[in-house]
This record gives structure tokens, C-alpha cells and sequence, in this order.
């Protein structure tokens, strides 16, 4: 266990509390040596020692744990990224770039969109989510809203939630496309 960390994420939610140690301390019921210890992560603080802290702080007691991060999960090898087909897996996949993906709070995915193919035959919509779509491949269209636009190599496209899209590559040679989702707005 990373007790630096653990450390700076109590003081970190003490502070957003607007609590000194020493107030810290007398609403806790922990001496204020051991939270400045635990705070400067030269403590070991024992499970009773965290409940009392998660009360006080009037946080789960799993909060205090989500900053001790495994780097080796920040790092996405290409030989072993996930792949998202949608509605056929002929036409369109992408590839989920985002290292620890279900710790993110950011979605990042490469799509290959095939030569005369579109992403969808309708539309498609985020309810909860915006997102930017960078065109790394040669050309694409993107249609938002009923209403078609060209884009070349390096343009982006910004797509607020709710707003009905699809992308189309019209042609001959398969295009490919970077998207960046923001995390859920609800």
C-alpha cells in the first residue's frame, strides 16, 4: 500500500472540508499527530483508525483506497487493446485506447471506418456524454443532425450530447478516426 497517497487523499478531502488538522483531529477522535503522520504517509493507520477518518470525513471508507494506483494499469499496449464492433463486424471497429479503462474519466477510441461504410445506418446520440472526433484517416463526413460536412485529415468535430450523428466514409480507402468522450455529465 502507498501510504504517501493515501495520506495526501485525506488531506486532500480534510481541506475541500475546510478543516485544519487540529479541528480535524477533535471532530475525529485521532490525536493530531497521527493525522499529520498519516497525512505526510509516515503512518500505517489500522482499519479502525481509516473508519473513524471515512466517518469524520463523511466519505466511503473505499474512497481513501482510489488513488493507490497500479501504473502498470496506466499504460495501453497495442497488441492487447479491447476492440468495439457495432452493429456488424465487417464494417466498423474501434479500438479502446484508454489505459485502465474502467478507472477513467475519460473514454479515448481509434475507429476504422471501413471504404464506403458508415457507422451507423441511423443515428446515433450520447444522452450523458459530449464528445470529440479527430479525423486522422484521409476524408470522412460527418452528419449531425441531418445536415452533412466534409472533413479532412486533422479537422475535429465537437458533438454535444443529444445531438443525433453518424459518420460516413464515401471513399475508397478505409479512414480512421480518433474520439475523445468526456465522462458521464449525470
Amino acid at each position: 500500500m502507498n501510504y504517501h497517497r493515501l495520506g495526501q487523499t485525506v488531506m486532500s478531502y480534510r481541506k475541500k472540508q475546510g478543516m485544519t488538522i487540529r479541528e480535524f483531529a477533535n471532530y475525529s477522535g485521532i490525536s493530531t499527530s497521527l493525522i499529520s503522520q498519516i497525512e505526510r504517509g509516515q503512518a500505517n493507520p489500522s482499519l479502525s483508525v481509516l473508519e473513524l477518518i471515512s466517518q469524520a470525513l463523511n466519505v466511503p471508507l473505499y474512497t481513501l483506497f482510489i488513488n493507490d494506483i497500479d501504473t502498470k494499469s496506466l499504460i495501453s499496449k497495442k497488441r492487447d487493446r479491447k476492440k468495439v464492433y457495432r452493429e456488424n463486424n465487417d464494417h466498423i471497429v474501434y479500438d479502446v485506447l484508454t489505459p485502465d479503462f474502467m478507472n477513467a474519466n475519460i473514454e479515448l477510441l481509434m475507429m476504422d471506418l471501413n471504404a464506403h461504410a458508415s457507422t451507423t445506418e441511423g443515428y446515433y446520440s450520447h444522452t450523458d456524454k459530449e464528445e470529440i472526433a479527430v479525423v486522422m484517416g484521409k476524408e470522412v463526413y460527418v452528419e449531425l443532425e441531418g445536415v452533412e460536412y466534409f472533413l479532412e485529415e486533422g479537422d475535429v468535430v465537437r458533438i454535444p450530447p443529444n445531438v443525433k450523428h453518424r459518420f460516413i466514409n464515401k471513399g475508397a480507402e478505409e479512414t480512421c478516426i480518433l474520439f475523445v468522450l468526456t465522462p458521464s455529465l449525470i
